[in-house]
């Protein structure tokens, strides 16, 4: 009967429910409590999650003041290379040469600004790395500290890795000196025959243009195009119009002289019955004959490179006209009567009914034949046909002429043009050659840096004097407040693609670009450079041309000879090869990984014990309680270089590009504020906290 008390026919019992129940609770409070004590004891990996990412934080500064610097001794090189090609340009234009001499000591004064920045930027770069890990350690211990609270103080020492970083140094400009020199010892035989040229030019210029006004520049007034649209009434291709000398050229009127003559010649009409007339018009018809045929043979024969032209001469008088075939040739009709030989002016005149044989006007003067009393045929009759057309400006022959002796005055100045011309060419060309290589040779001479922390930072947190308690309740017995706790972090640096880093440098650059404004003349001009070129950095090839032509723009190379233009298109040619690629500016992001990651890609001491260490500690968790105080003496270590306290940045190198009279652009490394506060000694008292934390919980019981 009693067995019934305490069960059921199914099984049930009183007894076996008090202790399920108890079970449930038992395990409830005391899943509680290991909750509790996990939560309290995680607050210390926060914060030294916290210290890592705040140590590599100034890593990352770091590395943005390098590509400030990479970006100025960059700039400063192209620049000074620009500028010394601007020179060369600028010695092609007589309007330009002076100029070309400070544009040249400009060059050269960027060269020498150039190495006095690399040489100080990479030494206050090595100087500023060798603080780097004070500084990292500095802000891991600022941040910690202020993670605290009376109740809980935290400690947190950071070790960089690499711990050391690689030596930082910038190559000399051998090449881009060896240029500067070789533009110097050419400078004046370029400058003299650009000088020459130009003047030679100019007298090119002038002739071209009294060609295009006689042809057709003139119209409406008289003038080629004119005179034979109004005489010949020729239009279309045959008698084009030009509106621009640029456009026109000699072969222009040329042709539309080939042109005239035939349709004169076809169009020709006696304006009477007489005699006299028709005489008149025979001779004007064996004038546009010989005209057509003698113009006929003219040429032009026009490059860049040369310039050679006929246009031949008609007779404008009767001596003229001797020295022509009209002269000599055997067409007209002699008759003979009482009182010797008579020559008429055509087989049509009255008085030729009986011609006997063709003559000369040259027979007729020579054997002083008489005149014929109808067409009065004599030397001044055909000298005269031409002559009313070629002394006034109603004719056509009188344009004609003048346009044949410009071109001769043209080929004259393209005889010592072309030559000098060539000349200015080679020499400035090999220069501008020489450029090109020049510019390969400064890319490579950058400010590269593999600083400490340039794998990552890995950080040993502690946490000490906490007031945290076990909970108290019935079914959990109280475990007093809780010990110290420690943790280990680490963080590395990674690349984020999203623009910030490229408006961080262009911030920090725009600085650069702001001094030398008040500059004028060529000064202004390379500043104004610097300014584009300083934008190459991250933009890469197109800004470098931009810079270059804006530069260009500022020259007034604008000359007859045409050598100021080719040299700007020489030298944006040689720009534009250079090939200039933006630099890599994606920002650097302090990111949380594993230590061990961190370690296994260093070969340094710290990293080898923290491995070995990390090992163990999976291998033996109970001992694991001794890892800080293996490690910290290798920490402290490597912390022996500080900062003034005082400091709020540091100076990492000076800009002058014209010298001491020059402006200045400061380069500097801003101390974050938490390191402000910190020195070597403080370091010293977080590792001996370390230390101590780790003495007194050596050989504990675990929290089981």
């Amino acid at each position: 009967m009693k067995r019934d008390l305490f069960r059921d026919e199914e099984g049930f019992t009183s007894v076996g429910v008090v202790l399920a129940l108890l079970i449930t609770l038992s395990l409830v409070f005391s899943t509680a409590q290991v909750c509790r004590l996990n939560a309290a004891s995680s607050k210390v990996q926060n914060v030294a999650d916290a210290a890592a990412l705040a140590a590599q934080n100034v890593v990352a500064e770091f590395m943005i003041v390098v590509r400030v610097c990479d970006a100025a001794v960059l700039s400063l090189s192209l620049t000074s290379l620009a500028a010394t090609g601007l020179g060369v340009v600028a010695l092609c234009t007589p309007a330009t040469a002076p100029a070309s001499e400070a544009l040249l000591s400009a060059g050269r004064s960027v060269a020498r600004a150039r190495d006095s920045f690399a040489e100080k930027a990479a030494s206050g770069l090595n100087r500023l790395q060798r603080a780097l890990p004070f500084l990292s350690a500095a802000s891991a211990a600022s941040t910690a500290a202020a993670n605290g609270s009376g109740s809980a103080d935290y400690l947190a020492l950071a070790v960089l890795s690499p711990g050391e970083g690689e030596e930082i140094s910038v190559g000399a400009g051998a090449a881009a000196e060896a240029f500067q020199d070789e533009v110097d010892d050419k400078a004046e035989d370029v400058a003299k025959a650009a000088e020459e040229a130009e003047e030679a030019a100019e007298r090119a210029s002038e002739a071209k243009l009294r060609g295009f006004e006689r042809d057709c520049g003139a119209n409406p007034s008289y003038c080629m195009y004119e005179r034979a649209q109004s005489l010949a009434g020729m239009e279309g291709a045959d008698n084009p119009l030009y509106r621009s000398v640029d456009a026109w050229s000699f072969s222009v009127a040329l042709e539309r002289a080939k042109a005239y003559y035939p349709r004169r010649l076809a169009a020709e009409r006696p304006m009477g019955d007489s005699t006299e007339e028709w005489a008149r018009s025979k001779l004007r018809e064996r004038f546009y004959s010989f005209a057509a045929q003698e113009v006929g043979r003219g040429y032009v024969r026009e490059s860049e490179e040369s310039f050679e032209a006929l246009f031949p001469h008609v007779p404008k008088n009767t001596e003229e006209m001797r020295e022509t075939r009209l002269y000599t040739e055997e067409a007209y009709p002699v008759t003979e009567n009482g009182a010797g030989p008579i020559m008429h002016a055509w087989e049509g005149c009255p008085e030729a009914s009986s011609v006997v044989r063709f003559g000369s006007i040259e027979q007729m003067e020579a054997e002083s034949y008489a005149v014929c009393p109808e067409c009065g045929f004599s030397a001044a009759s055909m000298g005269k046909v031409a002559a009313a057309s070629a002394s006034i400006d109603n004719g056509f022959e009188y344009h004609y002429e003048k346009v044949a002796e410009a071109a001769e005055d043209y080929e004259r100045a393209r005889a010592v043009l072309d030559p000098l011309s060539a000349e200015v060419r080679e020499r400035a060309g090999g220069l501008l050659d020489r450029l090109g290589e020049a510019f390969g040779s400064v890319a490579g001479m950058r400010i590269d840096a593999r600083p400490p922390g340039g794998l990552g930072v890995i950080v040993l947190a502690a946490c000490t004097g906490s007031s945290e308690t076990a909970w108290a309740g019935p079914f959990v017995q109280p475990a007093g407040t809780l010990g110290a706790r420690a943790a280990v972090s680490a963080a590395t640096l990674v690349a984020e693609p999203a623009g910030e880093g490229a408006s961080v440098v262009s911030s920090l650059l725009d600085g650069l670009r702001g001094d030398g404004g008040a500059a004028v003349g060529a000064l202004g001009i390379v500043l104004d450079c610097w300014s584009g070129v300083l934008e190459a950095y991250s933009e890469g090839q197109e800004a470098l041309d931009g810079a270059v032509s804006s530069a260009l723009d500022g020259l007034p190379l604008a000359g007859e000879s045409g050598l100021g233009t080719w040299a700007a298109g020489a030298l944006q040619e040689v720009v534009s090869a250079v090939g200039l690629e933006p630099a890599n500016l994606d920002a650097l992001k302090p990111v949380l990984v594993n230590s061990a990651h961190v370690a296994s890609a260093d070969d340094g001491a710290f990293a080898a014990q923290l491995l070995s260490l990390k090992r163990g500690a999976v291998e033996h968790p109970l001992e694991s309680n001794n890892v800080f105080q293996s490690i910290v003496g290798l920490v402290e270590g490597g912390l022996s270089e500080g900062v003034d306290a005082a400091m709020d940045r540091i100076e990492v190198a000076e800009v002058r590009v014209f010298g001491d009279g020059g402006p200045a652009v400061t380069i500097e490394f801003a101390l974050p504020e938490a390191v402000k506060s910190v020195t070597t000694d403080v370091i010293g008292r977080i590792a001996d906290g370390l230390r101590s934390m780790c003495a007194q919980v050596t050989g504990a019981r675990v929290w089981e």
